[in-house]
């Protein structure tokens, strides 16, 4: 069974890259992606640090953003401290490990995201995916550097993949891939962009972030997004012959 994914978004040392790439290969995960990585790509300094683990390195493919790195992925959990501005399911490792498991073992796309060593997570990347998972660590010292968090969430795929029973395969249709549901957020937007939904101006992040967040929690099929998008089709053409009807009697009431 193919495993996780891992994206590190916007990481700042090379010998934090080879660090992950050593705990990958230790617990048998070879997929890693970087986003906008500090110092570009590649950085000899990663394989000095990775201990031989050069497979992973070597099959690093880097984004310019969070949202290009996921997209062809259909269950991305996001992996800190703190859930933010989030109302979003929070998540152990292990808890998250049986649900990516589950979803792998039904063939979808799954992943785990985790943010650079001094920032974190932005909250508008996190939106983009389908939960948090949160290390439950002592509160009197909650200090992780990026490879610990990495080979704790790899270790608990790793022993599901040697004692787990068979994993539960998926009733209902499966999620639909990330590319898919940023296209229904963009379109749902401009949209509600035209329709003057978001006011004032600088609330329009944290409205947009809200109704991903919103919408990701419904989990929708491919089918589903086909379907709401035609439904925001349909809105927006309606409401473009509301106003040519209002303009035409305008223009007949003053004779234009």
């Amino acid at each position: 069974m193919l495993p996780p994914v891992v994206i590190l978004d916007k990481p700042q040392l090379a010998d934090n890259i080879g660090a992950v790439a050593r705990v990958m290969a230790n617990f048998g995960l070879d997929q890693l992606r970087l986003v906008n990585p500090r110092d570009g790509w590649p950085q000899d300094r990663a394989w000095a640090t990775a201990s031989g683990a050069d497979w992973v390195l070597d099959a690093v493919t880097v984004y310019p953003t969070v949202a290009e790195a996921i997209a062809d992925l259909n269950t991305v959990f996001s992996t800190t401290a703190r859930p933010r501005e989030t109302r979003m399911p929070v998540r152990t490792p292990r808890e998250a490990a049986r649900i990516l498991y589950d979803d792998r073992a039904s063939g979808l796309g799954v992943g785990l995201l985790f943010g650079g060593e001094r920032a974190g997570l932005e909250t508008t990347d996190i939106a983009l995916t389908h939960g948090i998972v949160t290390i439950p660590i002592d509160p009197r010292h909650h200090s992780l550097n990026l490879a610990q968090a990495v080979a704790i969430n790899a270790y608990e795929w790793r022993t599901l993949i040697l004692d787990a029973p068979p994993p539960k395969f998926r009733e209902q249709d499966p999620p639909a891939a990330n590319e898919l549901l940023v296209g229904m957020y963009e379109h749902l937007e401009t949209e509600l962009d035209n329709g003057g939904f978001f006011h004032p101006p600088e609330k329009r992040p944290s409205m947009s972030q809200n109704l991903r967040v919103m919408l990701g929690r419904a989990a929708f099929s491919e089918q589903e997004v086909a379907s709401f998008r035609g439904v925001i089709h349909a809105l927006a053409k309606g409401r473009g012959r509301v106003l040519e009807k209002l303009a035409a009697k305008k223009r007949a009431e003053t004779g234009e």
